[in-house]
């Protein structure tokens, strides 16, 4: 399919991406017709073509201009859009403008803590005053974990939140982007509602739920928590660590933090733009194979404490980049039947409720049941 005379109602956009085609899979099982939208449409129709049973969905290929007007007109008559294309510090501002401008809800895959902020701040309002949701970071990393922190917090008296996100597997060609786009970010942590500046080259050696082997993590880019519980009556302190499982890439991130904070941060902005992406096209090119359950899982663990009480929820997964896809693809089904549980700028799990994403997880078989040990 190639036409727009039924305009469907979500749109895909970055639909050649990894994620992007993981999420058009799931809109495949939940029924919802979709536009598959990005600059190269001969691309866009390659992947779409390749997923497996897409002759019964309902979808259009469009080609598009990463411009507002061109943004915008595509969006127009849509109620989701859900972006993958990052880094979205970079390229996302568009697509929420339109987005915006077209009445559509906002939907992305971010792991970058400073895009999360900036869409609070610049566009949060906004999005309410229409009754629509600005949920950047709908993903895996770091969904996942809020609902384990959300799973914590049911005890009342908890507010302060230890949380670890770890994974096994490879990142993707715009995972590895947005990687080292962080890296010119400042990070953040809370601290009694207020956020803190981590240092840059901050590492820790975690001790990893369910393996006796320990595992190298770092703040990651400060992570969305924070943003997210910036204004949570519950929640006073948040601090993240994360990375992946695999030692020597993590050691490899650490070396190049270091190198970037002694000879590219020094740089000019178009300096250390250069400097980053030829380190990122020499770390990984293309596209990773598709995820075994055997082999890629996950862990989210959340520490939770308070004056009298502590928890700690435990969350064993698999398949990170199918938790992204399902995500995504939930949270569009849900708001083609109903309203979200906030407008404005929310979390995946402030507009959808924890458990129920839970229960999505769960049923796709994507995650365990949660490890809740619980002492008062």
């Amino acid at each position: 399919m190639n036409t727009t005379e039924t305009k469907k109602p979500v749109v895909v956009y970055g639909a050649t991406g990894y994620t992007g085609r993981l999420i058009i899979e799931y809109l495949r099982e939940f029924n919802v017709p979709f536009i598959a939208a990005g600059r190269d449409g001969d691309r866009v129709r390659e992947v779409v073509e390749r997923v497996p049973g897409i002759d019964t969905v309902e979808y259009d290929v469009v080609q598009v201009e990463h411009t507002v007007a061109a943004l915008t007109e595509l969006f127009d008559g849509a109620s989701v859009v859900c972006n993958t294309a990052g880094p979205f510090i970079k390229f996302g501002g568009e697509v929420v403008e339109s987005a915006l401008a077209a009445g559509a809800h906002y939907l992305d895959t971010t792991g970058e803590q400073d895009w999360v902020m900036h869409c609070a701040d610049t566009w949060g309002p906004a999005f309410a005053d229409k009754g629509l949701l600005l949920a950047p970071g709908t993903a895996q990393m770091y969904t996942t974990g809020e609902i384990a922190a959300n799973i914590a917090l049911e005890e009342p008296g908890l507010d302060t939140l230890d949380i670890l996100v770890l994974w096994r597997g490879f990142p993707t060609y715009a995972s590895t982007q947005t990687i080292f786009t962080i890296l010119k970010a400042n990070h953040y942590y809370l601290q009694q509602n207020e956020y803190m500046q981590w240092v840059p080259t901050t590492t820790f050696e975690v001790n990893v739920p369910g393996q006796h082997e320990t595992a190298i993590a770092v703040p990651w880019g400060g992570t969305s928590h924070p943003v997210w519980f910036k204004n949570d009556p519950r929640v006073a302190n948040v601090k993240v660590a994360g990375g992946v499982m695999e030692r020597s890439v993590m050691e490899g991130v650490v070396a190049t933090t270091k190198m970037f904070e002694e000879q590219i941060r020094p740089l000019d902005a178009a300096g250390q733009e250069a400097a980053l992406a030829e380190i990122a096209g020499s770390v990984q090119a293309g596209m990773p194979p598709r995820e075994n359950p055997r082999i890629n899982n996950s862990v989210d663990s959340v520490m939770a404490s308070g004056p009298l009480g502590r928890a700690h929820v435990v969350l064993h997964g698999n398949s990170n980049y199918k938790q992204t896809g399902l995500l995504q693809a939930y949270a569009a089904y849900s708001l083609l039947q109903q309203a979200p549980l906030r407008t404005g700028f929310a979390s995946a799990c402030q507009a959808f409720g924890h458990r129920n994403l839970l229960g999505q997880l769960r049923s796709f078989g994507l995650v365990l049941n949660p490890s809740v040990t619980r002492l008062s």
